[in-house]
């Protein structure tokens, strides 16, 4: 992907030029994808490759790094776009009919599309990771910068700032265009959510003027330091008091709370956007989701299964889709709350669902399928690897996602940890540790001292008490609050509030290190007269403050796993002197994202590679990047080390018959991570054992077992100079066999690492035949074949192969059986009507007074009387 400048965007110049044809073959429509790292990988035809306004929606593939824009009505793709560096990055997608604007979570970086041309027309960095987030509606889009509280619009065409952003305090939520176009913020260190609109763009060739975003409307919809969670609406927006338990709707100016303690058994959450008057709220933990109406009314159900790897319950069309990630399964409910679809992919990881164009649309990223869901509740199956557009076939699809880990025994919570309380003028800070969930996500903390009650939520932490009496020792108690009810609470040091404060640090600055600490430091605070006994630091993400720590000096280490690899942070400090007093925070530090070595790659396995030698195949599904992308993994067996940017490879020149430990580590900006292990072995020759053999006149089976040593192994059977014969590795018929032979036979198994044989020693049966005289039926006839007469008759055996009555020496009885030995052609003989006309210049020698000849006319051989089995004498 180009590298940005982080001084402001990267503006492509895209001339007006249509597209034109099947395939977009334009020479500057793909260089300028090429130049920002993507590549368009198929279009339909022309009318496709102008943006399609109807219906269409652009799904993100992580495992391809790509784009499918998708039709809603055909649930095919039409187009597909690589996208350069972002191979299982997580992407933020967000459309409107005219333009895309991507934001990858590893990199940062932002880029818009104009969806008329096809054309990147811009990129700009920000902060990686979860705390930044992007808003589009018409001609307008946002930058939300959650930790530092900052919200700036952007010219979707460049990417450039639109007049000044629109501050608030650190630590916001939401971030979601409504229908109306008014983008809604919350601040929980208000209790406070407002609505932006956006300043009307300047035209290209007008001059630019500082026009800027304004904030027309705030609403106090909560307490300061409660827990907010916000869904834009048709027309306004719902905030979810996580904390107090209540739903506040704004619509049209006209605020609506309901109040849902009693309803709600953990803390919830709302999908970004709610389609229609009903907005649902899911309760993760104990997977349940009550719907709230416009007049209050609550209806609750519960989603099938186990686990807590719901996503927010989303309203459409009369239904409730919502998707458990750990099962790759979307329940539908109808509004009454009963189960009436529960749609199945391969899926794992995250699913994403969102309406747009009067479609549902399912997309997992980490899958190769989609779905796509209309007004009338049909589902349709999307392939985002489709064929019939460039791009070659899917990647294999990932394995069934394992079962949910047994849920904990639920209890109380335990108490908080490490309460402390600092004086302030008339008023005191109480900070606190996070208190044990025993097994039900913490709901609220309250805090209780000087006579007031205060609620704060759970991923707050800290709290101002206000309205005190300076001179008054004051000690507060904290509890928390989970589904089971109240734990037990825990005391904080008294303090007394003075008007003799010290200042904040003037400034802070913030370090994230490969090991995964943080360092936040600051200049040393004025004490105005009294000795600074210590600081507090406070960290920042996206809706929540918590205490990070303390420190006697200008520095604070976090220590490595304390804040969430990949989140966003930003920091303020108070300074607390001897007396207690603490200062006012400080103004915020700049944005950091703990990281540290990636995770150890999760599911590898490790195979015998059957068609070639000394070879294994490799496997594994990411590795967890903790805070950077992972760029590669490492993949070591015995001394040889390879790199590899993909979840695969295959390691070659092992030798045959090995087992081998494969260890495979991922590498990101930090260094290597932990290592997978398996084991495989290479493919072995094979192995032959012969168990058995047998063999009638003419042919020979030879029975076997063979250990193919993990290849793919051929079978033949041979013997002294002649060609092998070919079949199954379990026995093989050798045919055209002399009677009465005693051979050595060969079986050879044959793999992609060499043979193996054993041999045989089988005799085969001796082939007999009958001598054959059967009287006729005229009367001349009828004594023919009865006794030996002096002239001819049937059945006579000489020594020679004719008939010569002075080498005569018997004659068979019609019947006898004779055992043959070969075959020689001598005087020709007719038998006439005494066996079926049979004619020939054969004769056999068999055992009669010795080894003697009988015309074959004569003797009938059993087994089909073929003479072509005897070998010749």
């Amino acid at each position: 992907m180009a590298s940005i400048d982080e001084a402001g965007p990267i503006r492509t110049t895209r001339p007006r030029s249509r597209l034109r044809g099947g395939l977009v073959t334009v020479g500057t429509v793909l260089a300028l994808l090429a130049a920002m790292g993507l590549t368009v990988l198929g279009l339909g035809a022309a009318d496709n490759a102008v943006a399609s306004y109807d219906a269409s929606s652009w799904l993100w593939s992580a495992a391809r790094s790509e784009l499918a824009r998708v039709n809603g009505v055909t649930a095919r793709v039409d187009t597909r776009m690589e996208v350069g560096g972002a191979r299982r990055h997580p992407m933020q997608v967000v459309q409107t009919d005219r333009m895309l604007v991507l934001r990858d979570l590893h990199t940062g970086q932002i880029s818009a599309l104009d969806l008329a041309t096809l054309q990147i027309t811009a990129t700009t960095p920000t902060t990686p990771g979860l705390g930044v987030s992007v808003a589009l509606h018409e001609d307008a889009a946002f930058v939300v910068d959650a930790v530092q509280g900052v919200v700036r619009q952007l010219d979707p065409r460049t990417l450039a700032p639109v007049g000044d952003p629109v501050q608030y305090p650190p630590g916001i939520t939401g971030g979601t265009f409504d229908g109306a176009g008014r983008l809604w913020i919350a601040v929980p260190a208000e209790g406070t959510v407002s609505a932006i609109t956006a300043a009307v763009l300047p035209s290209e060739s007008a001059e630019r003027t500082q026009v800027s975003p304004k904030q027309v409307e705030t609403h106090d919809v909560a307490e300061p330091s409660h827990e907010l969670v916000v869904s834009a609406l048709d027309d306004g927006v719902a905030v979810l008091d996580r904390t107090a338990g209540t739903l506040v709707t704004v619509v049209a100016g006209a605020v609506r709370r309901t109040a849902l303690a009693q309803t709600l058994t953990g803390p919830g959450t709302l999908p970004a956007r709610t389609s229609g008057p009903v907005v649902p709220v899911t309760v993760v933990g104990q997977r349940q989701v009550h719907a709230i109406t416009d007049d209050g009314a609550v209806r609750s159900f519960v989603v099938p299964g186990e686990g807590d790897r719901l996503s927010p319950a989303v309203a459409w069309s009369g239904r409730f889709y919502c998707a458990d990630e750990a099962a790759g399964v979307v329940y539908a409910f109808d509004s009454a709350g009963q189960l009436v679809d529960t749609i199945r992919g391969r899926w794992r990881g995250p699913l994403e669902l969102e309406v747009r164009e009067n479609y549902l649309f399912i997309n997992a990223p980490e899958a190769s399928t989609a779905r796509v869901v209309n007004d009338r509740h049909e589902v349709r199956e999307v392939d985002k690897y489709a064929n019939d557009v460039l791009g070659g076939d899917p990647p294999a699809e990932p394995p069934p996602p394992p079962p949910p880990p047994k849920k904990p025994e639920v209890r109380k919570p335990g108490a908080p940890r490490n309460v402390t309380a600092a004086a302030g003028d008339a008023q005191a800070r109480v900070s606190w540790r996070p208190a044990a969930s025993n097994g039900a996500e913490i709901i609220r903390y309250v805090v209780e001292g000087a006579g007031q009650r205060l609620e704060v939520g759970a991923n707050q932490r800290s709290v101002e008490v206000k309205e005190l009496t300076n001179g008054e020792t004051y000690r507060f108690s904290v509890h928390a609050v989970n589904a089971k009810g109240a734990g037990p609470a825990r005391n904080s040091n008294p303090v007394t509030p003075t008007a003799d404060v010290p200042d904040a640090p003037a400034s802070v600055t913030a370090e994230a290190r490969p090991d995964g600490t943080v360092v936040v430091s600051w200049p040393e605070a004025n004490g105005q007269g009294n000795a600074i006994a210590r600081y507090a630091v406070t960290a920042t993400s996206a809706g929540t403050n918590a205490p990070a720590g303390e420190a006697t000096g200008t520095e604070l280490t976090i220590k490595a796993g304390e804040l969430e690899y990949g989140t966003q942070y930003a920091f303020t400090v108070v300074a607390v002197n001897d007396k207690g007093a603490a200062s006012e925070a400080s103004p915020v530090s700049n944005t950091v994202v703990p990281f540290t070595v990636p995770g150890a790659p999760v599911e590898l396995r490790a195979s015998t590679v059957a068609d070639q030698p000394g070879t294994v195949a490799v496997q594994w599904s990411p590795a967890e990047a903790n805070g950077r992308p992972v760029s590669g993994y490492v993949v070591l067996v015995g001394d040889r080390r390879s790199e590899v940017t993909d979840t695969g490879t295959t390691v070659t020149g092992l030798g045959d018959g090995q087992n081998v430990t494969v260890r495979v580590r991922a590498v990101n900006e930090a260094g290597e991570g932990a290592e997978a292990t398996a084991t495989a072995r290479t493919v072995a020759p094979p192995r032959v054992a012969v168990t058995g053999s047998s063999a009638t006149a003419t042919e020979a089976t030879v029975s076997f077992t063979v250990d193919a040593g993990g290849g793919k192994a051929t079978c033949t059977l041979s013997r002294s100079g002649e060609p092998a014969k070919s079949g199954p590795c379990s026995s093989i018929t050798m045919t055209g066999l002399t009677p009465g032979t005693s051979y050595t036979f060969t079986v050879t198994a044959t793999n992609a690492a060499g043979s193996g044989k054993d041999t045989q020693a089988q005799t085969t049966q001796a082939l007999y035949g009958i001598a054959t005289c059967v009287n006729g039926s005229e009367p001349e006839q009828r004594t023919y074949c009865n006794k030996d007469v002096d002239g001819r008759n049937g059945n006579e055996i000489f020594s020679v192969p004719r008939q010569d009555n002075d080498r005569q020496v018997g004659w068979a009885k019609p019947g006898t059986r004779l055992q043959t030995h070969c075959k020689i052609r001598g005087e020709e003989v007719y038998a006439y009507v005494y066996n079926d006309h049979k004619k020939s210049t054969w004769w056999v020698r068999v055992d009669y007074s010795g080894r003697n000849y009988i015309p074959w006319a004569w003797l009938n051989l059993e087994g089909g009387d073929n003479i072509n089995v005897l070998p010749t004498c």
